[in-house]
């Protein structure tokens, strides 16, 4: 492999933001939070940016942002839930990257997700709070939509129940037999 990027991506929760920064310290590499990138130059939440200008502008903020870090080098870069749902995005990051899924149980996102309100894709009208199975349900149908997408990462690693220090162990692992070619010996 000679593009020195590896992309995480994953749906809501999936330990991505968490992990991203960890395993790029492990590694010596630096690291992006794409959204981040986009609120910075947007000037905005992601959540501001879809309710102000709707998500077909936020996904084109997303195409443009990951147009101009797909050229960088030793960096481990956290994708949106979305981010790979278009074939664009997708083409841009596996032509320039290794990509990663960490996935997770829509059971394992449900406990992760159950009391935060900023994931544009999760919100629900009104100011109650949903049940359960709403949740569930919405969970679901979104994770459906992406699987297809997720499933063409060139790396799974299923972060249910998995501490965060094992998860960029085995990862930094992996990066480093794949970019260094040095093995897993320890």
């Amino acid at each position: 492999m000679n593009k020195k990027i590896v992309y995480l991506t994953g749906f809501m929760a999936s330990g991505k933001s968490t992990i991203g920064p960890i395993l790029a310290n492990t590694l010596g590499w630096n690291f992006f939070d794409l959204d981040r990138l986009i609120e910075e130059a947007a000037g905005l939440s992601v959540r501001m940016i879809f309710e102000e200008n709707g998500e077909d502008y936020f996904r084109e903020l997303e195409t443009e942002t990951l147009k101009k870090t797909s050229g960088l080098e030793n960096y481990i870069i956290a994708l949106g839930g979305g981010t790979v749902a278009n074939q664009t995005n997708l083409e841009i990051i596996k032509s320039s990257g290794f990509l990663i899924y960490l996935e997770s149980s829509p059971e394992e996102t449900y406990k992760r997700l159950r009391f935060k309100r900023d994931r544009p894709a999760l919100l629900f009208d009104g100011d109650e709070e949903p049940s359960k199975t709403e949740f569930m349900e919405k969970i679901n149908a979104l994770l459906q939509k992406r699987i297809k997408y997720y499933n063409q990462a060139d790396l799974k690693i299923n972060t249910d129940n998995c501490q965060v220090g094992r998860t960029v162990d085995k990862l930094s692992h992996i990066i480093k037999k794949e970019y260094y070619g040095e093995s897993n010996k320890r």
